[in-house]
Parts: C-alpha cells; structure tokens; sequence
C-alpha cells in the first residue's frame, strides 16, 4: 500500500522518473539571443482534453563550486539585470558548446570565471532550475585541488563578466548566509546546501564527474 502522509512508508526510495504523455504539436513562437519559446499542446492521458504550455527550450547549464584545502568555497559577485541586484554566486554557465561533455564545461567557466583549474571532481548535485517555466537542468560540481590558470592563459572577461569579484567563505559562513536569507542565485543556494550535507560523511558519498545525467536535455 503507498505511504500517506498518516503513514510513511520508510522503504519507499523517492526518485524522479520520466512520464511520457502524448504530445500533439509543437511550435517555436519566440527565437531569443540565447534561448527559444516552445509552445507544446499535450494530453495528460489518452482520453484527456488537450493542454498547451509555454516554456524557455533551455541547452541546459553546469555550475561548479571550488573549494579550497582550507575547506572555503569560492563564490563570485556578478550583476544580473532580470532581478537589478549583484549577486553572490558560483562559477556557471551554458552547455552551448556542440558535443563538449558536461565535466569539460564545467571545467571551461572554472576557468573562465575563476581563473583556477582542478584536479579532482565530483558531481555535487543535478535539479531543475524552473520546471514549470524551462527545460533547464543544472547540474553542479564539486572541484577541489585548485590551481590557479597561468595569467597569459587567462579568459578575458567581457560585458557582465568583466565586474566579476572574487570572495573565498568558509563553508559555515556560507551556509549561515544561505539560511538568513542573503544569498538568492539557485546554483550557489543549492551548492552551498548540498557540499554541507556531503561534508558529513566525507565527501564519499558524491557521484564521480562522469555519472550519467538522464535529465539533461539531450538525454530525454
């Protein structure tokens, strides 16, 4: 019998999973600089009545949060205009780069945005960014054994990027800032929660870089 919420069921393994439905049409109605609008009219089963919604077609995006042998994460201050503030982030960016593997461009915005390299990699943590509004996955990465990128090897930093500052924070203080309400990107709020909850069990419980992510786009 399900568990209810009068009576779990602590056997239950909670795992997302796919749920093809019957899709009718879809169509591109907006072509944007970076990401499209989809517009897809579906039926939830074969005798339901015919749903439209209209969601971003996202390529998906990878995020990485360094941290040093100290045990600080590396988190970096960036304007973002939708919402007027700067923002206290980690390195991210999006998998637009045709056949490049999902560790290759994390490890290409380390560089990019941080300046450093890594030696060792995990995967932290993958979630859905807005699945109500976007197909955008994320997934984040844990890097350790960081090295700085040599400066005559480093990217120039252009438009937004260019104001990027740099704030190593101890893991405590990071999660404090988290929980008071201080921190508000998605990738930096669910990193910093997710490596705390690793940290407890030493780390060992992490996926290796090269796990699969079915719920990346290009694997549904």
């Amino acid at each position: 019998m399900p568990g209810t919420p009068e009576t779990p069921q602590a056997a239950l393994q909670v795992s997302d999973a796919p749920s093809p439905r019957r899709l009718l049409s879809t169509e591109k109605v907006y072509k944007g600089r970076i990401w499209d609008v989809v517009s897809d009219s579906f039926q939830l089963s074969e005798t339901g009545e015919s749903l439209t919604r209209d969601y971003i077609d996202h390529p998906g995006a990878v995020a990485v949060l360094p941290m040093n042998d100290a045990g600080e994460v590396l988190l970096i201050r960036q304007y973002r205009h939708p919402v007027g503030m700067d923002l206290w982030e980690i390195p991210a960016g999006l998998l637009d780069v045709e056949g490049e593997e999902f560790v290759a461009g994390a490890a290409r915005e380390l560089a990019e945005e941080a300046d450093l390299a890594a030696g060792e990699w995990n995967v932290l943590v993958d979630f859905f960014n807005s699945p109500g509004s976007s197909s955008e996955a994320i997934r984040i990465y844990l890097a350790r054994g960081l090295t700085e990128v040599p400066h005559h090897e480093r990217h120039e930093r252009t438009d937004e990027e260019a104001e990027i500052e740099f704030h190593w924070i101890a893991l405590d203080d990071a999660v404090a800032s988290v929980l008071e309400g201080r921190l508000h990107n998605p990738s930096a709020v669910v990193g910093i929660l997710a490596v705390a909850a690793a940290k407890a069990d030493g780390f060992g419980g992490l996926r290796p870089a090269d796990a699969p992510w079915p719920a990346h786009p290009s694997q549904r």
